[in-house]
């Protein structure tokens, strides 16, 4: 996907954002040319369908912020204890524990490359 510099920013801005919402194991994944569908997945374990629920408002609000639209729109996505935010170049996975250790995204695209990130609770 072309202009990847901004795209990797703001795949770090928002796991730094997501991380200190209080996610837990928050991973960035750089997918370079594994994927035609995205350049970074971004990772997250949520601890309830709550906690789901106020960290994608309060994810919308910033993709709002950097004039992103996200390509789907999920009602009710957090009764499923995953929510997928596709941003075009960036796809954001917030997941509660189980969802996440059925899934294994990590395991799946073990080919990625893991980008660090700082955030306020590191």
């Amino acid at each position: 996907m072309a202009d990847t510099a901004p795209s990797r920013e703001t795949a770090l801005a928002i796991a730094r954002l997501i991380d200190e919402g209080k996610a837990e194991d928050t991973v960035v994944l750089e997918l370079g040319e594994l994927a035609s569908f995205a350049d970074y997945f971004v990772i997250a374990t949520v601890r309830s369908s709550a906690h789901l629920a106020g960290l994608a408002r309060r994810l919308t609000a910033f993709l709002k912020e950097c004039d992103l639209r996200p390509l789907n729109r999920h009602k009710r996505a957090t009764q499923k204890g995953w929510l997928l935010m596709d941003c075009g170049a960036i796809v954001v996975h917030l997941m509660e524990k189980d969802a996440r250790e059925f899934y294994d995204l990590e395991r799946l695209w073990f080919k990625s490359q893991k980008l660090p990130y700082w955030s306020k609770s590191s």
